[in-house]
C-alpha cells in the first residue's frame, strides 16, 4: 500500500510577515487609508471573478485568459496607487526600488517560458490540419498520411519544453521575495509595500497554476497563507483552495493535462484513431464523419484560445516592462540610487528583452506609446 502523501505545508507556516499598518511613527491620513481600502476591495472582486464557480471552468483557457487580464488589472492598479498617493521615486527607499526591479525582471523571464509553450502547443494545430486534410479522402495512402500526423501531435504534445521545467527556480525566487522589506516613519511607504504584497501574492499564484497546467506536475503549485487582516484574504484563499485542489485531483486521477480544451481534443483523436487505423466500415461512416467534424471544431477551438492567450501573457509583458522602462528613466535623472544597482537592472532586463525578440512576443509599435501613458506614473 502507497504511504498517504503529507499534506501541503503552506509558504509562510509561521503566519503572515505583515501586520495592520500602523500609524506609530507615521501620519496615516484618511485620503490614505481610503486609496488602500479603494486598492484591496478592488483586488478582493478581482480574485472573486476569477474563483470558478464550477471545477470543470478550472484550467479551461478562458480561465487562464481572464487569470492573465486579472494580473494585467492589478499590476495597472498599483501604479495608479503610487500616482494617486504622491509618492515621487525621489522618496523611494533603494530597497522598494530594488525589491521591485528584481520582482519585475524575473516576471519577465516568466512571460517568455509561458509564451513558448503557448507556441509549442499551438505549432500542434499544423499536424491536426494535416489529420484533417487527409481525412478528406477515403483512400488507404491518405488514411496512413493521417495516422502519421496524429502519431506527430501525440508525440509533440507529450513532449517536455525544458524552459517550463526551469521556471520552478523563478518562482521559488519570488516565493522568496514574499517578505518585503519593513518600512519605518513613512505611511506612504508602508501602504506601498502592503499594496505591493497583494500584487505578488496574486502573481505568484496564478505563476504557479500555470506552470502546473504547462509542466503536468502538481508540484509546481504553490500554497500561501494571507493574514486576515488584508480586505481580500478570504477572496484569494478561496481561490487558492479550489484552484489548486481541483489541479491536485485531476493529476492524482492520472490524466496528463489540466487544459480543458487540450484535453477535449486528445479525447477525440483517441476515438478516431482506430478508425484510422483500421479502415472505416460502412456501419461506421456517419460515426467517422462526426467525428471528424468535432475534430475540426475543438481543434479550432485549442487554438483560437491559445492564440487569445499568447496576446494577454504579451500584454502582461508590455505592462511590466513599461513600468521598469518609467522607473528607470526617473531614476536615472533623478540620481536616486546607485550607478551599480542601476547598472545591474539595466543589463539584467537587456538579457530579458533580447530573449523576449527571439520568441517574436513584442508587439507592433506599442512600446513608445505605453511608455508614455506609465512614464507618469512614477512623477
Amino acid at each position: 500500500m502507497s504511504r498517504p502523501q503529507a499534506p501541503h505545508r503552506p509558504f509562510f507556516h509561521f503566519g503572515n510577515p505583515f501586520r495592520m499598518i500602523s500609524p506609530k511613527g507615521s501620519q496615516m491620513t484618511p485620503n490614505l487609508c481610503a486609496l488602500l481600502n479603494t486598492f484591496e476591495e478592488t483586488l478582493a472582486g478581482r480574485l472573486r471573478k476569477l474563483n470558478p464557480k464550477d471545477k470543470n471552468d478550472v484550467l479551461s483557457l478562458s480561465w487562464m485568459n481572464l487569470a492573465m487580464e486579472s494580473l494585467c488589472g492589478t499590476h495597472n492598479d498599483i501604479k495608479t496607487l503610487i500616482a494617486e498617493m504622491d509618492l515621487p521615486v525621489s522618496a523611494w527607499d533603494e530597497k522598494w526600488i530594488d525589491v521591485y526591479l528584481d520582482i519585475s525582471v524575473k516576471l519577465l523571464d516568466i512571460c517568455i517560458v509561458f509564451s513558448s509553450e503557448i507556441s509549442r502547443l499551438n505549432q500542434g494545430h499544423l499536424f491536426l490540419q494535416f489529420v484533417l486534410h487527409n481525412l478528406k479522402s477515403a483512400s488507404s495512402q491518405h488514411f496512413i498520411r493521417a495516422r502519421s500526423s496524429v502519431d506527430d501531435w501525440k508525440n509533440h504534445i507529450a513532449s517536455k519544453n525544458p524552459r517550463v521545467e526551469n521556471c520552478s527556480t523563478i518562482l521559488d525566487k519570488l516565493k522568496e521575495s514574499l517578505d518585503l522589506p519593513k518600512v519605518k516613519n513613512s505611511a506612504r511607504g508602508k501602504i506601498l509595500m502592503r499594496a505591493m504584497y497583494g500584487v505578488k501574492v496574486l502573481t505568484v499564484s496564478v505563476c504557479s497554476v500555470f506552470s502546473a497546467a504547462f509542466s503536468g506536475s502538481a508540484s509546481k503549485l504553490v500554497d500561501m497563507n494571507v493574514s486576515e487582516t488584508y480586505l481580500w484574504a478570504q477572496a484569494f484563499n478561496d481561490l487558492q483552495s479550489n484552484v489548486n485542489g481541483e489541479i491536485r485531483n485531476v493529476y492524482s486521477s492520472g490524466r496528463v493535462t489540466v487544459l480543458k480544451e487540450l484535453e477535449a481534443v486528445d479525447g477525440i483523436v483517441k476515438h478516431l484513431y482506430p478508425m484510422i487505423q483500421d479502415g472505416v466500415a460502412l456501419a461506421d461512416e456517419e460515426v467517422f464523419k462526426n467525428s471528424t467534424s468535432d475534430l475540426e471544431r475543438k481543434a479550432q477551438s485549442l487554438s483560437q484560445g491559445l492564440d487569445l492567450l499568447t496576446k494577454e501573457v504579451d500584454g502582461f509583458f508590455q505592462i511590466l516592462l513599461t513600468g521598469r522602462d518609467a522607473l528607470l528613466s526617473k531614476l536615472r535623472s533623478g540620481g536616486s540610487v546607485s550607478d551599480r544597482m542601476l547598472m545591474g537592472n539595466v543589463e539584467g532586463q537587456g538579457k530579458t528583452i533580447t530573449n523576449h525578440k527571439h520568441e517574436n512576443m513584442l508587439t507592433a509599435n506599442g512600446d513608445g506609446r505605453n511608455l508614455g501613458e506609465l512614464g507618469g506614473l512614477f512623477t
